[in-house]
């Protein structure tokens, strides 16, 4: 039969301090031989979507950049490969 959990009260704080100020996430609680062994906190951060628009449009805005200098490097004759030279 399973035994019953002890908590003392420094076990109900320290359950307490991981709730507090939880606004989306999980707090996990293990037990061992009917006493607690480990707390584990897991939060998760949300955002509004426009400051995800915000953000995706950044690495595209990089990729753009890239491809620009790529196609000028192309056009100027620039070669980034190393050539041999007979000595």
């Amino acid at each position: 039969m399973a035994k019953p959990i002890v908590l003392d009260q420094e076990w109900l704080e320290r359950i307490s301090a991981q709730v507090n100020g939880l606004e989306y996430g999980s707090v996990l609680i293990t037990v061992h031989d009917g006493r607690v062994v480990q707390i584990d906190r897991t939060e998760r951060r949300r955002f509004d979507a426009s400051s995800t628009k915000q953000q995706a449009a950044q690495p595209q805005q990089q990729t753009a950049q890239a491809q620009v200098q790529h196609q000028t490097q192309q056009q100027s004759g620039g070669n980034d490969k190393l050539k041999a030279v007979n000595g």
